[in-house]
């Protein structure tokens, strides 16, 4: 009987450990600051430009391969980091949508721009409360009992968080904090800002702000003032309280720069060259770089950098806009803000129109009728109909539209594609698989655009056309159409182009590798996986299109096995193709460039049989 109660004991003592084991708290996490540089191009980051980013590559993890959500657009991307879900999924499909519905905050227009926070909360509302449909990761971390805060630019930093509105939870300080339609502080943020000194209201962006016209050149300075405020909150303010709380914390700061002075810099009016590559914004970039130098010298100073992860990246790249076409019918009309033989604002509203020999209405201008001479206020447009049920909806972006067509009519969704695919300004066409299929486009499944999202879905995406100014790197140079009220010269994104998918991407702390070059692909929507990974989070989700694990990053962890692909359309009768540069891991797919062969940065064309090339 001995042996039995050796055996016995053992089987004791296996069981108490395990139960112990299973009892024993897992490790606390570690804190995360995700540092988004809004418009920052991976490849104009070096010791010179960004020194600080630069630093976090090289001594971190650089993700060289890395990709912006199509369309490169800033609340779709927000919308996958926050998420870790695919714009098919969030259905925030662009920075303006069609919302199907006249949004209150948006003066009433069915095409809400989403970079303002009582847009956000109206279309949550009617959306079931989360327009997102999916759990956030800062809702996820607060739930769980972690400090929360996002801290920067109105839009993308409430969409990390966009159902707690009261500022108690997570605290959100953004352009519009102060005012009547931002987001209240709680009274503790708001003593702790007063006692700081600072101010309760957040600054404008003064002369960064200002665009220009097509006289007129727009900035020469970057976003100083604004950023200064942003960073200053958080590191005098939201950092030491998080010290204090004593507790893991997320922390997003969302940096406007170098966005906002590549939209607006003034450097290059009217022409392509120097384009975004100018003073103002080089000097953009290095404002994003200081305010990430400081919160890190903060965190050092704080004793948190150690037990910090930083994650850095942008939403999208970014290109120069071009305003030229042979064969919009617009290039011949006059209008008061744009010079001779360019494309105006709503171009592609007004071409419609003018194809269909529908009327155009203006969403966004109390729902007139669009008059020769004349085009939409923000470039987008109802087309047939009337304002409650159009036939079209054009939903303006930049270097990309979104076409809707509410009453899912085939017929007149060839009619569009049709015409579409004669117009020199179009490089790539993806249509709703619900609509059939059109030679010369791939579908919107194909690009990970059609999901569970809730919102409206688009009918069709267009990209627009997109070349270099051979300044012999084409990602850094890079023009392509743009649907703006921007002037040539200016910056835009959007595209389909390598130069607006190739955002900047790396990390450093404690749960990552250290002087790791990832040769795998990286999304945004990854980034959110990712996190919550980090922070183990409960992920509950709905819809199937989500980003993966960067488990390479971390000690011990392995490249994936990646594979390439070149996804062609069938030809249109006029011999255009539509061609899709994509990688995979396992299921998870990123989309490097698309468009038409010749008409797009950055795409490959060496699947295509040498006809169609």
């Amino acid at each position: 009987m001995r042996p039995l109660l050796i055996l016995g004991t053992t089987v004791l003592s296996a069981t108490l450990a395990s139960t112990a084991f299973a009892q024993s708290p897992a490790p606390r996490p570690h804190n995360i600051v995700l540092f988004v540089a809004d418009g920052l191009r991976s490849r104009m980051v070096d010791d010179s430009t960004a020194p600080t980013m630069a630093a976090i590559a090289r001594d971190g993890v650089s993700l060289r391969n890395s990709h912006s959500l199509f369309p490169t657009f800033t609340t779709a991307n927000a919308s996958g980091m926050a998420t870790g879900h695919m714009l098919g999924d969030t259905g925030d499909f662009s920075n303006t949508i069609y919302a199907g519905f006249p949004v209150p905050g948006a003066n009433k227009s069915m095409t809400p721009f989403l970079e303002n926070d009582a847009v956000l909360g109206d279309v949550d509302e009617h959306f079931a409360g989360n327009y997102l449909d999916e759990a956030t990761i800062l809702k996820l971390a607060r739930d769980k009992g972690y400090s929360t805060a996002s801290v920067g630019k109105v839009g993308p930093v409430l969409i990390f968080d966009p159902t707690e509105r009261s500022g108690e939870q997570t605290i959100i300080v953004d352009d519009a904090t102060g005012n009547a339609n931002g987001i209240p502080l709680s009274a503790d943020v708001s003593k702790r800002i007063q006692a700081a000194s600072l101010p309760l209201n957040a600054p404008s962006r003064g002369a960064n702000g200002m665009s220009g016209n097509m006289t007129t050149p727009g900035t020469h300075t970057a976003n100083f003032v604004q950023q200064d405020y942003f960073a200053s909150v958080t590191t005098r303010v939201v950092l030491p309280l998080f010290k204090e709380r004593d507790k893991p914390f997320v922390l997003v700061f969302w940096s406007r720069d170098p966005d906002g002075s590549q939209h607006n810099q003034g450097d290059s009016l009217n022409v392509l060259v120097p384009g975004i590559n100018g003073p103002t914004s080089l000097a953009a970039i290095r404002n994003a770089d200081d305010d990430l130098a400081r919160i890190r010298s903060a965190l050092n100073e704080l004793g948190l950098l150690d037990s910090t992860d930083i994650v850095v990246t942008a939403d999208h790249g970014f290109s120069t806009i071009g305003k030229e076409s042979q064969t919009s019918a617009t290039v011949k009309m006059k209008f008061a803000d744009t010079p001779p033989g360019r494309l105006p604002v709503g171009f592609v509203a007004l071409d419609l129109s003018r194809a269909l020999n529908m009327p155009l209405i203006d969403p966004d201008d109390g729902y007139k009728t669009i008059g020769d001479g004349q085009h939409t206020k923000s470039g987008n447009g109802l087309i047939g109909g009337d304002a409650d049920r159009p036939r079209v909806a054009v939903a303006a972006n930049g270097g990309s539209d979104l076409i809707y067509l509410p009453d899912g009519d085939k017929a007149l969704a060839k009619k569009v594609v049709d015409f579409l695919l004669s117009q020199d300004y179009v490089s790539g066409l993806f249509v709703d698989s619900a609509l059939g299929k059109f030679p010369g486009t791939l579908s919107l499944d194909d690009v990970a655009l059609q999901g569970n999202a809730i919102t409206p879905h688009p009918a069709i995406a267009v990209n627009f056309r997109s070349f270099d100014t051979v300044c012999g790197e084409p990602v850094r140079c890079t023009v392509e159409i743009a649907d703006t009220g921007l002037q040539q010269g200016q910056g835009m994104h959007g595209s389909f182009s390598r130069a607006d998918t190739w955002n900047f991407m790396a990390m450093q702390g404690p749960d990552f590798k250290s002087h790791f070059v990832d040769p795998a692909p990286t999304s945004n929507a990854d980034l959110g996986r990712t996190i919550a990974r980090l922070l183990q989070l409960d992920v509950a989700d709905k819809g199937r299109l989500i980003g993966r694990e960067l488990s390479e990053t971390l000690p011990n962890g392995t490249v994936p096995d990646v594979s390439s692909r070149v996804v062609t359309s069938e030809p249109a009768p006029n011999g255009l193709v539509t061609v899709l540069n994509m990688q995979t891991v396992g299921e998870t797919r990123y989309f490097d460039a698309a468009g038409f062969p010749g008409r797009t940065v950055g795409l490959s064309v060496t699947a295509l049989p040498s006809a169609t090339q």
